[in-house]
């Protein structure tokens, strides 16, 4: 069982020993009802995608679940989860107690560098890079054929490298994070700014004329469309993705460096604009080694690196 666990949805898929799903579920996640009431959803969608799947729960081998935010993975204990919510949370004690099984637990975007790893564009790649651009950024980190967690499992925080000292504040408490300049909600704030200037028709048309409408998803469809104020603040996040990549390509070394999440699915040409930016500042015996690509999981990503973790228990 595989368990994604977001600010806005719970999504649930049982597998098989080989990984492939037979039943699954999606529910919106109700954070704003509480702690309790989102570890019961949990809970339910877990009872649904068995019933669903004729399974038993003593048929179940084990779960794995994750969740946005720092976490204890042995303990399973959420420090701190915003989109939740959520401080100090026994997630893995609950779950047990609740599930009768096995309850694995992990950040969610190191769970989407294992999905991509095992089942999507990182299969039979041993030094992988997996950075989510979607609301925020997140990553994750694949060595020597291991998801790889640090000493306090605190690596990967790529969204959270600084890239623009006294940039925009994050909601981290730092200023210029790779997340403040080039994730979903930066690309929208931009687009917004810019509307408010008086500007970006495009993009206010792709928000069909209502400007708290402008998001990165309008002003991708913008830019798809040609719009080249749309097209220079993507290019511009596209930089800021290029230059912090280009450090942890200097760092690691990696043979793949694997692009997912809502903002790459809603503009895939960000992958090339990525791309160049990382030629623009890696050094180039390192980059001559690396791949760019864009993540073949989708939105699939976190809910089949649960389903790995769960394998793997």
């Amino acid at each position: 069982m595989g368990i994604d666990l977001g600010g806005t949805k719970i999504y649930t898929a049982l597998a098989d020993a080989a990984g492939r799903v037979v039943a699954e579920v999606k529910v919106l996640t109700e954070a704003a009802r509480g702690e309790r009431a989102v570890l019961h959803r949990l809970v339910q969608t877990v009872e649904e995608v068995l019933r669903l799947g004729g399974v038993p729960r003593n048929g179940v081998r084990a779960v794995g679940l994750g969740v946005p935010g720092p976490l204890d993975v042995a303990r399973g204990i959420v420090y701190h989860a915003p989109n939740l919510g959520w401080r100090d949370v026994p997630v893995k004690e609950v779950l047990e107690k609740a599930l009768g099984v096995p309850v694995l637990v992990d950040n969610d975007a190191n769970l989407g560098a294992l999905g991509e790893h095992t089942f999507g564009a990182g299969r039979g790649v041993d030094h992988m890079v997996y950075v989510t651009v979607s609301t925020g950024i997140g990553g994750g980190l694949i060595l020597e054929g291991r998801l790889y967690r640090g000493w306090r499992d605190g690596a990967g925080e790529i969204g959270h490298m600084t890239v623009v000292p006294e940039g925009p504040l994050c909601r981290c408490g730092n200023r210029g994070c790779l997340e403040a300049v080039a994730s979903g909600t930066a690309i929208g704030r931009e687009g917004r700014e810019l509307v408010a200037r008086g500007e970006g028709r495009g993009i206010l048309a792709a928000a069909r004329g209502r400007p708290e409408a402008v998001t990165a998803a309008a002003v991708s469809a913008a830019a798809a469309g040609g719009d080249a104020e749309a097209l220079a603040l993507l290019r511009r996040a596209a930089g800021f993705l290029g230059l912090g990549l280009a450090n942890v390509v200097k760092v690691l070394n990696p043979a793949l460096v694997v692009l997912g999440g809502g903002v790459v699915e809603g503009a895939p040409f960000l992958v090339g604009m990525v791309d160049e930016a990382v030629r623009a500042h890696a050094l180039s015996a390192a980059h001559g080694a690396v791949r760019l690509e864009a993540a073949l999981l989708g939105g699939k990503a976190g809910v089949m690196g649960a389903v790995a973790l769960a394998l793997g228990a």
